[in-house]
């Protein structure tokens, strides 16, 4: 019988060997786990933070957003009012530069005209007529100086 109880104390000997070991390592990671789980709870106490931080500058930042959209809806607003006088100023110089055009045409016509009246009565002067108003008078003279 003795020799019995030798080999069942080796036995369990034999076996609790790799339970120690295996106690020693499972300790070791309860371990590591413990001190990540305070990183890890650090971690969602600066992520609860930062969310409760972002959801009370939402408000602030609609208001700040609906601020900037009402000045610039001024502005557009002033821009598009700018821009429908632009066009109408456009317009008319374009219908004032059509009949200045014109007139200076129908002058220099008539400056023609004139010239030749003047060359074949063999006047050197030709007469203005006295209908004329001050700025044809000076216009034709600036026209007659210039050929």
């Amino acid at each position: 019988m003795y020799s019995l109880e030798l080999i069942i104390n080796l036995i369990i000997i034999t076996l609790l060997i790799p339970t120690i070991i295996y106690a020693y390592r499972l300790n070791h990671s309860l371990k590591i786990l413990r001190e990540n789980q305070n990183s890890l709870a650090q971690l969602v106490n600066a992520l609860n933070e930062a969310t409760f931080k972002a959801e009370n500058s939402i408000p602030k930042l609609k208001s700040v957003t609906e601020h900037s959209s009402e000045g610039l809806k001024e502005v557009v607003d002033y821009a598009k009012e700018l821009k429908d006088d632009l066009l109408f100023i456009n317009e008319r110089a374009d219908n004032l530069a059509d009949r200045l055009e014109n007139a200076i045409s129908t002058s220099r016509t008539e400056v023609k005209s004139e010239k030749e009246k003047a060359s074949s009565a063999t006047i050197n002067e030709p007469e203005l007529p006295n209908n004329r108003s001050e700025a044809e008078l000076e216009l034709l003279k600036a026209l007659r100086s210039i050929k």
